[in-house]
């Protein structure tokens, strides 16, 4: 009876059907960096073993351990974006990092894998130290010990200065763990979700001042979220601001620097409003929706009753300045005129607000109607070529050949080139649209994203949410979400040797590491170039310092 141990990077994906490969032992990052290794484990016996964990280290206080487990994928990707996958069949994928239960680890003809992170948030003294991991199975007399070297660098990487938000859902959380919206325990869970996004490089969150018009059937209606209190008496628009309040000063405490106001229209057109519930003369109803044209009188003559009483109150809390409105999401060029419409709406009343929204015609642009244009990764070619400043870019389930994104089926490069892409370009913003989606597509049920992992065969695995809904309320977070995290390190690292050096000379190493300088959709497709590149950045700046 045997058991095998390797030490592996936070890139690494361990199927239980293939062993991996081992290709270092040395981690190294600043005092304030998050370090992700693993170890993955396999004991050739025909019997269902417990294997129980030891972690010695002199740092062991800094060390938390995860276990890494397998989900269902049954849509991997779609069938023209099978290149630069790991796998494109249905299948159990690693994904889900979830806390290590004393009894939990088994090893029996199957690979597995834990998670383990170093995070000394500047309080560790620069050096190299030994972490020990040791695996054993008393009954049998099975023990086996691995040692990785944790080198910490003297310094610490700078603030984030990327704006980057993954769009926050607050009725899959009423769902999954049934209570009321905004019920005290509702706020829990959602205060739970935002320190996760928060402490993972996510510092914008959608704020639900009304319930987001976003992925519901024309028609129909999502669970209804909806921070601000409306009464109409007697024709009139009164606004109770309570809730919104404690949103912002929750954000606030949770780590959280920017707020985007869900969009003022619908999806896919700007057609119409977007859900709007009110207190009419004693009675609860909705007011706006489907039924509203979004260039109506009536809607025009709320908007400009709700817009200024919302930013009366973000003036008031001190995060005017950096709150972000959306119009719609995803308009195309056939739009272009209900888009100009509903921006006509509202033009008076966001005078000096900053509009945003994800889009791919340089139309709007063009046009003047989005001054902060968000196009999507492989179709923002057109706006750099014309140098638009201060450029975003987002992906979603259609950016899914050759471009970065985090479907579980690809590999973790594709998700931490990210950072090295939006370094090299001057990206000022990310948006992706899932953090915490745990819908079917047009939010008519609600799905278990345990068991089901694409929307109920919406979108490929992976892109609605970046965390699972733990039982105790708190999220547990995927390996895709550690990834993103690791490729906003990288990007505060770039960032502290391009004040050391300047920006041309970091991009030259970016480029000099591989053999075509790197797009959003051409870059290295290996591990190796980004364990190379971090380290080499990590280097000159150590050695400027």
């Amino acid at each position: 009876m045997s058991m095998e141990l390797r030490v592996l990077t936070h890139l690494d994906k361990v199927f239980q059907d293939e062993a991996p490969m081992e290709c270092t032992r040395r981690f190294q990052g600043f005092q304030n960096e998050k370090i992700d290794f693993q170890l993955a484990f396999c004991e050739y016996d025909d019997v269902w073993n417990e294997v129980h964990l030891t972690v010695q280290s002199p740092i062991e206080e800094y060390i938390t351990v995860r276990q890494v487990k397998q989900v269902p994928v049954s849509f991997p990707v779609y069938p023209n974006a099978r290149e630069d996958c790991l796998r494109t069949e249905a299948g159990l994928y690693p994904d889900l990092l979830a806390p290590l239960h004393p009894h939990a680890l088994h090893a029996s003809r199957r690979w597995s894998s834990v998670w383990l992170r170093v995070d000394g948030k500047g309080k560790i003294a620069p050096g190299t130290y030994p972490v020990s991991m040791t695996l054993e199975n008393e009954r049998l007399g099975i023990c086996e010990t691995r040692t990785a070297e944790i080198e910490i660098l003297l310094g610490l990487l700078p603030e984030q200065k990327l704006i980057h938000t993954r769009w926050f859902h607050c009725d899959g959380l009423c769902r999954h763990y049934g209570v009321e919206a905004f019920s005290e325990k509702h706020w829990e869970l959602i205060e739970n979700q935002v320190r996760c996004a928060a402490e993972n490089g996510i510092n914008m969150i959608l704020m639900p001042v009304h319930t987001p018009p976003l992925d519901t059937r024309e028609g129909g209606e999502r669970l209804t979220t909806q921070l601000v209190d409306v009464t109409v008496e007697k024709g009139e628009y009164r606004f109770g601001m309570d809730r919104v309040r404690r949103w912002i000063r929750m954000c606030k405490a949770c780590g959280i620097k920017y707020h985007e106001v869900a969009h003022l229209f619908t999806q896919w057109g700007a057609k119409h409003a977007p859900k709007v519930m009110a207190t009419v003369d004693g009675v609860e109803k909705r007011i706006f929706g489907w039924d509203t044209d979004a260039a109506g009188e009536e809607y025009g003559r709320f908007l400009r009753a709700y817009i200024p009483a919302l930013r009366k109150v973000f003036e008031e809390e001190g995060v005017a300045d950096n709150t972000f409105w959306h119009i719609s999401d995803e308009p195309s060029e056939e739009h272009l005129e209900n888009y100009k419409k509903a921006r006509a709406q509202v033009d008076e009343a966001l005078r000096g607000c900053v509009i945003m929204d994800a889009l791919s015609e340089y139309s709007f642009y063009e046009q003047g109607l989005v001054p902060m244009p968000v196009p999507a990764s492989d179709c923002i070619e057109p706006f750099l070529a014309h140098n638009v400043p201060d450029l975003w870019t987002y992906y979603c389930c259609a950016q899914a050949y050759k471009v970065s994104n985090t479907f579980i089926c690809f590999p973790s490069y594709r998700t931490r080139i990210l950072g090295v892409q939006l370094f090299k370009y001057r990206i000022k913003g990310f948006l992706q649209w899932g953090f915490n989606f745990y819908n079917c597509q047009y939010s008519d049920y609600p799905i278990d994203p345990y068991h089901t992992t694409d929307a109920d065969g919406w979108v490929p695995a992976g892109d609605p949410f970046q965390v699972y809904p733990g039982r105790d309320g708190k999220p547990e977070e995927s390996i895709r979400l550690a990834v993103t995290m690791q490729a906003m390190q990288d990007m505060r690292a770039m960032e502290k040797l391009e004040a050391l050096t300047d920006h041309d000379y970091v991009v030259a190493l970016i480029d000099g590491e591989c053999e075509l300088p790197v797009t959003f959709t051409q870059y290295p497709r290996n591990n190796a170039y980004l364990l190379r590149l971090r380290r080499r950045i990590n280097e000159e700046i150590v050695k400027r310092l």
